[in-house]
């Protein structure tokens, strides 16, 4: 069994965000200096870009960036500054101002350009790919564009999976689904462009806020289970829920996102060829992943989004451990301390709901997101989840049913009061003797007279 490569081994480690290979910032050791005797192109390009970046937004005049330069160009020696330090230096902009441009800069220095786009800076990067948020110039709109890091330009396996995420993403048309619009290659570069969600990530807010309330995860959860149920029609599983793939709109509208690890149910080959790997996030992966079984189903991703709820509502990962081989035995293994026990606050419903969700079996969870749908608005009422109940062993019925039947008919005594003398044997035969003696001799006395 192997963890995939292109995935993290936990919600907390390998999960955050690494600089790409080919990319760099500006700072005193970049060899960039403008008109200089020596100065290299590349150099100079740079300077140029951060100049034009620095004017157009307005961060400082075209004058103030050609003095900057001029003043650059008058060290004795050029080489030890850059034009980013040149322009802290003289006030035109902030150290928090030139970390703002990093990005785009970086973007624009290593050539990530798409035709029609334009790239205004970089949402963050992966093992696998880096995503930059850029406008789409035909329809002036806000995209955001995933591109396969060069170091896999030339590898036909990253390439195929890259455009098969694509192919997948375009098959969904849901409002919780971050739309598809485009993928192709721009020279060496392969991209992906969809949908821009302004806005932060479930795990942004759970760090924030340690846990949602109940009201308020139960009506996210609603959202990427509807988006979940449009992909299972459609045959496809996700594989990958989690809180860092759900996006939260400023209107409070959740988006699932990241279709990477996404595949047909009916993709035999692809189950083959993936047999016996564990292909997810350790966190939240369901033990047949786990196992690298080959018909994972609508089922795995019920666990995951259950695992992703449990984390919600209680601000903890369903099993934590020192490595992802720990965490990923206790799915495995491990009973599950129940939501509402980790967080005494919540319903429990909610305890009930995860705790099907998260079922070892994929056969012992909710079948499908219909049904996983049904209890979770009879909660949002209010009311009781009719599918997810607490279980009561049979041998515990019959126990009950005989006690009870036992039971039925029996008068309960009394013995609150102290017992009466007239109630001792002893006493009751005396009595009887002294009026059978009364009787007798007022019949003796009847008869002699």
């Amino acid at each position: 069994m192997s963890v995939n490569p292109a995935q993290p081994a936990g919600a907390d480690g390998a999960d955050k965000l690494k600089m790409p290979d080919d990319t760099a910032t500006p700072g005193a050791n970049d060899d960039s200096k403008s008109g200089s005797k020596g100065g290299s192109k590349s150099g100079s390009s740079l300077d140029t870009v951060l100049g034009r970046l620095v004017v157009e937004q307005g961060l400082a005049t075209n004058d103030e960036v050609q003095k900057a330069i001029e003043q650059r160009r008058g060290l004795d020696d050029p080489k030890g500054k850059s034009l980013a330090q040149v322009l802290i230096e003289s006030d035109y902009i902030t150290e928090r101002q030139l970390t703002r441009l990093k990005s785009q800069l970086e973007a624009e220095r290593s050539g990530q350009q798409i035709p029609g786009y334009r790239v205004l800076g970089k949402l963050g990067a992966g093992a696998m790919a880096t995503v930059f948020k850029a406008k789409q110039l035909s329809l002036d709109r806000l995209v955001a564009i995933k591109v396969l890091p060069r170091k896999f330009s030339q590898n036909a396996e990253f390439i195929a999976r890259f455009y098969a995420e694509g192919r997948i993403a375009a098959q969904l048309n849901h409002p919780n689904i971050v739309q598809a619009y485009d993928v192709g290659q721009a020279g060496e570069f392969h991209y992906f462009v969809m949908e821009y969600v302004e806005g932060a990530t479930v795990y942004d807010q759970i760090v924030r806020s340690k846990r949602f309330k109940e009201s308020e995860a139960i009506d996210i959860i609603i959202q990427v289970a509807e988006a979940l149920e449009h992909a299972h029609a459609k045959g496809l599983i996700h594989r990958d829920v989690k809180p860092k793939n759900i996006m939260m709109t400023p209107q409070g509208v959740a988006k699932l996102a990241d279709m990477g690890l996404a595949r047909a149910v009916s993709d035999k080959e692809a189950a083959e060829s993936e047999a016996g790997k564990a292909y997810g996030t350790p966190y939240y992966i369901s033990p047949e992943q786990i196992r690298g079984e080959k018909n994972i189903g609508p089922s795995a991703d019920i666990y995951s989004l259950g695992a992703t709820l449990y984390h919600m509502v209680t601000g903890s990962v369903p099993f934590d451990g020192k490595s992802p081989s720990a965490v990923m035995h206790k799915h495995l293994k491990a009973d599950l301390v129940p939501a509402d026990h980790v967080n005494p606050k919540l319903s429990a419903g909610v305890g009930q709901v995860i705790d099907l969700m998260m079922s070892k079996s994929p056969q012992g969870r909710y079948q499908n997101c219909t049904d996983l749908l049904t209890d979770l608005r009879n909660i949002r009422r209010g009311e009781q989840p009719v599918i997810a109940r607490p279980t009561v062993e049979v041998q515990d019925l019959t126990q009950l049913a005989q006690a009870e039947a036992s039971a039925q008919g029996e008068i309960p005594e009394d013995k609150t009061r102290q017992p009466s003398v007239f109630g001792h044997p002893l006493v009751q035969g005396l009595i009887v003797l002294v009026i059978l003696s009364i009787v007798l001799n007022v019949i003796q006395v009847l008869w002699l007279g």
